[in-house]
């Protein structure tokens, strides 16, 4: 079918628009990340064991600062991007008649979009609203790399591409990827914090950010796992073969195996902590890897995709 320019364009204005949108929304934690005075142990300690709502970190009767008026500004402003995010994903779909993510520019910002929403859900889970910086920088990075470097303009996918697999398969495993930056950052945070919350004191508490990687990568880690297997099922379909040790499968298994020795690392006393952490900072770093480097720079049977 041919393309709807009229809808392409609108989605490309909504993806800049959430872009700048984020911009303000990073400006506004890191505001309240720098003028909030750090707890005292005794707050730290309630703050750490408390969810809270991520727009209203403290009791409604308490005066708010100025830095929380920040923060609180920050938060929305996040939800407001991720608003107009997804309507740049939903209107580029409309405008090809497919699922939008045929491409890396469409995949990426699925990815961050999904990274988004993650974030906005722990907000509501954790005191962590100051980390919106640590968060949003990354995201913000690959989104405007995305609309950048890998921006391809409204189009139908390539014929190998026209298959439901691709809404299954691209979606829950970009989904995944996405969701799994967040323990990523969370990871690195706790690694800065050693265990000592008189370290980076204006961050949350080793354990709140130990919980909050655990918990994110016990949701995001049965999804990658489908995503994988959707994957198998469709390279038989389409290449005769489930595995065929091509690189962007290589990697996505060994950030797989990674994953798996996090939670079994984790869920065992003696591995808990610093070196927990540091698993899950090399799935991470794997992710990323299989993010760029493998899509731009290597040549596989993924390469026609861009994906």
């Amino acid at each position: 079918m041919p393309v709807n320019e009229t809808l392409a364009t609108y989605s490309d204005w909504l993806y800049r628009s959430a872009l700048g949108v984020y911009f303000f929304a990073m400006a506004f934690y890191l505001v309240e990340q720098a003028f909030t005075r750090a707890p005292r142990k005794s707050e730290a300690l309630v703050g750490a064991g408390a969810p809270v709502s991520g727009l209203a970190e403290e009791p409604s009767r308490r005066e708010v600062s100025r830095p929380e008026r920040f923060g609180r500004m920050g938060a929305a402003l996040t939800v407001l991007g991720a608003v107009l995010h997804l309507g740049s994903l939903v209107l580029r779909g409309l405008s090809a008649g497919r699922a939008p993510w045929g491409n890396m520019y469409e995949y990426m910002s699925l990815l961050c979009l999904a990274a988004v929403v993650a974030w906005i859900v722990l907000m509501a889970k954790f005191p962590i609203r100051r980390l919106g910086a640590f968060v949003l920088v990354p995201i913000w990075i690959l989104l405007f790399l995305g609309g950048t470097v890998l921006y391809a303009e409204s189009a139908p996918v390539q014929p190998a591409l026209r298959s439901y697999w691709l809404v299954i398969h691209v979606s829950v495993i970009s989904i995944s990827s996405g969701v799994l930056l967040i323990p990523g950052v969370t990871s690195v945070l706790y690694l800065l914090k050693d265990g000592r919350d008189d370290r980076l004191p204006k961050l949350p508490s080793a354990d709140v950010l130990d919980r909050m990687s655990y918990r994110t990568t016990v949701l995001a880690f049965p999804l990658f796992t489908a995503g994988i297997i959707c994957g198998a099922i469709w390279a038989e379909a389409a290449w005769g073969r489930f595995w065929g040790w091509d690189p962007k499968e290589t990697v996505a298994f060994v950030s797989w195996v990674v994953y798996a020795a996090y939670l079994h690392a984790r869920a065992t006393a003696g591995w808990r902590g610093r070196g927990a952490a540091w698993i899950n900072v090399a799935g991470f770093a794997l992710n990323v890897f299989n993010l760029f480097f493998i899509n731009l720079v290597t040549s596989g049977l993924h390469s026609y995709a861009g994906l």
